[in-house]
Parts: structure tokens; sequence; C-alpha cells
């Protein structure tokens, strides 16, 4: 034997993501007894050595295309892995696609917060299969646009059940829907789409053209823009019809994406494609605004997990490796590293949950509407942003060991960014947080009445700060990622002084509100107790 494997930690399985997150626990105190049980189950799930696994191979077995069968007919079929359809079955149980439509008592009035934390967790695993179930919870809102499209489809989306089988809707146990915006030529600008409809019989179309990225290519029928008389419209999609023919939806390649690999994503001819409209003709932005607010959630939610998930793996590290003579978590250095990354990861999650909240109670509240309607751009752009650089970081605690592919942290890293790109980059955030600043400044103020009231007497000065900005922007629309990181501080640090987080929430307002220019992680100074933010936040194991 040349040498004996001492001085590595132990690994995190066994541990429950649930039970070791104070701050998760205590957003979900408003949550059923029911639900909560729930959570405390899927956070040991998520923490065994199974669910690693399928993870792991979800995402080193990639999806395969396969666009002609052996007798050189069109197949248009992608194959994935059993451990990809395992993570599936498991987070459509856990009504992940479907749960914010069902009429339940458990989870009534707080929907969004429940389903909020069950995704949240589930990213922690593995990110790439929840883009299918992103998609199908989301698109029911577009299909609200006609009641009795929803009604039809509704059904069909809210059985919990997961079902890969390349069969016609009518014959599938559950559905999913994907969908298909972009363009090569357009990107973000889907107003420069080509592809076209033309009509066949009442809201029956037949759509010609392509689309650049057909997220989820699998799913049971997609969402898709197309140019008509009246202008770009929305339409429903099948992937197949009624009788088990191909609606002429022809793959062309997989995305070689850098992360979110699990997935698939891919470019797509459409040929005489039947199609129904959502919607009104010339209303397909409109119509599908609505899908997009809920992705832009999951966008955010997805990112925190990502963040959780890494830093916990650093924290975990750092308790069980010796360094120089003692624990590397005793490592003053270290700990003022570990402590600022974890301001950051609190405050994202935070805020997140946050919106979540607002999403379930808008309906009741003028305030909390306005909340839901200005701040998810805001939360969108700041919690997808700090990401990748809470990723590294946490990589770069872990040092080597960190950046194999035998440690989750490479595959971490790699999602890190899709979320900030996904459904909108940082300028399209900023620029939709200054399209209501300039429609309806008084969602605006209600806002700022939300996080003043939340901050308390030390409020005042971060809400001059902010109404500065927000009167900078009218005229100097370039300045808008300034008012929309301030927001996000702003909010985040409310809502962490509303959930009564303590010294976490003092270090998060000195250091992110008044604090100096930051450029890299570990900028504490000692006058806050670096350990102690840990231990509040990553307690040992649980």
């Amino acid at each position: 034997m040349t040498h004996e494997v001492t001085n590595q930690p132990p690994p995190i399985t066994g541990t429950n993501a649930w039970r070791s997150d104070p701050l998760l626990m205590q957003a979900g105190e408003r949550l059923s007894e029911t639900v909560r049980k729930e959570l405390d189950a899927f956070g040991r799930f998520v923490r065994t050595g199974e669910a690693l696994d399928l993870a792991r191979l979800a995402n080193t077995e990639t999806p395969q295309l396969k666009t002609h069968d052996r007798y050189g007919r069109r197949a248009d079929f992608v194959e994935y892995h059993p451990a990809y359809h395992a993570l599936m079955r498991r987070s459509a149980a856990n009504g992940l696609h479907s749960s914010i439509w069902e009429t339940g008592e458990a989870e009534s009035g707080m929907r969004h917060q429940a389903r909020a934390a069950r995704f949240y967790l589930t990213a922690q695993l593995e990110c790439g299969h929840l883009c299918p179930l992103t998609m199908t919870s989301a698109a029911l809102a577009a299909l609200m646009a006609d009641s009795n499209m929803f009604r039809r489809w509704a059904p069909r989306v809210a059985t919990r059940k997961y079902d890969h089988a390349n069969k016609p809707l009518a014959q599938k146990a559950g559905i999913t829907i994907g969908m298909g915006m972009t363009e090569k030529q357009g990107g973000t600008d889907v107003r420069a789409n080509t592809t076209r409809a033309e009509r066949v019989e009442g809201s029956i179309y037949r759509l010609t053209g392509h689309k650049w990225f057909l997220s989820a290519p699998m799913s049971d029928a997609f969402l898709v823009l197309a140019q008509v008389e009246a202008g770009l419209s929305c339409f429903l999609v099948p992937r197949l019809l009624e009788d088990g023919r191909h609606n002429g939806l022809q793959f062309q390649r997989l995305k070689d994406k850098l992360g979110n690999r699990s997935n698939a994503s891919s470019e797509v001819e459409l040929h005489g494609t039947m199609g129904e409209m959502v919607g009104e003709p010339g209303a397909g932005i409109r119509t599908i605004m609505d899908m997009v607010t809920l992705t832009r959630l999951d966008c955010a939610l997805g990112s925190a997990g990502i963040m959780r998930a890494s830093l916990a793996e650093a924290v975990h590290h750092a308790r069980y490796r010796q360094v120089f003579g003692k624990p590397l978590f005793g490592q003053p250095l270290m700990q003022r590293v570990l402590a600022d990354m974890a301001l950051d990861v609190a405050a994202a999650t935070a805020l997140s949950l946050r919106l979540a909240r607002a999403f379930d109670e808008a309906a009741d509240s003028r305030a909390e509407a306005a909340f839901a309607r200005v701040m998810t751009p805001v939360v969108k752009y700041w919690v997808c942003k700090l990401a990748p650089a809470i990723t590294y970081e946490a990589m770069e605690c872990l040092g080597g060991n960190g950046y194999v592919e035998e440690a989750p942290m490479a595959r971490h890293y790699r999602e890190a960014p899709v979320n900030a790109i996904w459904e909108g980059s940082g300028n399209v955030m900023a620029l939709d947080v200054l399209r209501v600043l300039g429609r309806n400044a008084s969602l605006f103020n209600d806002v700022l009445g939300l996080i003043g009231k939340d901050l308390g007497d030390k409020g005042n000065a971060t809400l001059e700060v902010l109404a500065a900005a927000a009167r900078v922007c009218e005229s100097d629309e370039g300045s808008a990622r300034i008012l929309t990181e301030q927001l996000a501080l702003a909010a985040a640090a409310a809502e962490l002084r509303r959930m009564g987080a303590g010294r976490v929430a003092d270090a998060f307002i000195e250091t992110r509100l008044a604090g100096q220019w930051r450029g890299t992680y570990g900028m504490l100074d000692a006058r806050h107790d670096a350990s102690a933010i840990i231990d509040v936040l990553y307690p040992e194991a649980s």
C-alpha cells in the first residue's frame, strides 16, 4: 500500500437539506404541517447517495437525438438515460409541474410558496430536468388566455404523473409542455421572427419556419410564436397528431450546451406543423408574458438552490479538512470568505421566497401585486447573476477536489449561468424594470413602501437612494442596471430584517447597503462574527 486516505471530509450524504437550512425552515413555518412533512422527507432524499447518483448519471449520460429510424424514416426522437426519467417521475409526483394549479387544501393560499420550497430543494440536487417542469407549470398561465383551451389542457397536466412514452396526447397518463420562441436571426427580439402561420379552419393554423431553441423537445406540446397577418401570435403545437403521426417538427440537432446537460434543447424546422392559436391574433407577446413571469420566478429559485448546494459543500468540506494544524473552518480568512458568501446566499433565498409569497397574495393586495410586477425582473436579475460567482468561490474553497467531475461542484458551476440567460438576460430584465417605472410609477412607490416598512427606521436613506436612482433612469436608460441591483439589495435586506435574521440581516445591510465597493468575497471585517454567521445559516450535520 502506498498510502492511506486521511484528512478527507465524509460524504455529505445522509444529511437533510431541509433541516440543515434554518432560513428555509423559518420561511416555511406558515406552510401546513402536511407540506412541512413532505419537505422534510424530500430534504432527506436530495442528500441520499441514490439521488446524487441519479443527478450525476443524468448529466454524464446525456440525451441523444435520433433523427431517423433504421429504415430511413424520420424519427425525431430524443433518448434519455433512465436516471433522467427517474428524476422527472419524482419531481412530477411532487407537483413541480402542476401544484400551483391544483385545489388541494394543504397548500391553499400558499401554493407558490409551497412549490417554491420544493423547487429550491430540487435545484440543489439537479437543475436540468426542472426546465420542462417549469415550462409545463408556466404554460398553463398562457393557456388561461383561452378559457376553453385551459379547461381542456389543465387536467392533463395536473395528474402528478410523468409518462415519457412516445404516444399521442390522448393516450398519455401525464404530459409536459415545452416552448419554441426564439429564432436564429432574432434571439431575444422575437418580433423579428419569420415563422409563418396560415389559417386552416377556426383557430387551427399550419406553421412553417424554424426555432433556434426548442426547449425539452420530447414534450408533448409546445407554445410557439409565429406571424399572422395581425402580427406575432401564440400557438399550442402538439408533437404528435391524434393518429400518432409526427406533426412536422423536424429536429436538426441538439444544442451542445455548457451546462444544463441533462435537459435537451434542439434546433427544429416546422414543415406544415399544425397548431391551435392561443389568445388573440397579433397578441402573442402579451399572451406569453404570463408564462414568462412564472419562469422568471423559477430561474431565481433554481439559482438560489444551486448556490445553497455549492456553499453547503464548501462549508462541509471546511469543517472536516485540516490545514496548517487546525480545521480549515478555523482559519480566519476562510471563515470570512464563507460568511461573506453565506450572506448573499441567504439574501438570494429570502428574496426568491419573498417573490413567491407576493405571487400568492397578489390577488388580495395591491401592494403585493405591485411587488410581483416590479420585483420579478429585479429578483431574476440579481439572484441569477450571483450564482456563477458564488459557485466559483465555493469551488475554490475545495481546491483541486472541487475542480474534478467526481464532486458535484463542476456541474453546479456549469449550470450557474443558464438562469441569467434564459427568459431574458440582464439587460432585458433592467429594461423591464424601466418599462414598469415609465408606465406606472405608482407601482414603484408601492414597492418602496413595502421595503421601507420592513427595513424600519434605518431604511430612510436607502429609500432616498432608490428614489434618486429612479429619477436618473428617467433620462438615462443606461443606468437601469444600477437601479435594478439597488432594488434587489434593498428588498433582500428588508426581507432578512422582516424574518428576524438578526446578525445576518445586520451584516448584509452594513456590507451591501452601506459598505465599500466589493469585487470578491471575503470582505467582512472583524465587527461581524463570521463563524457565528456560518453556524446560524449552515448548522453542523443535520
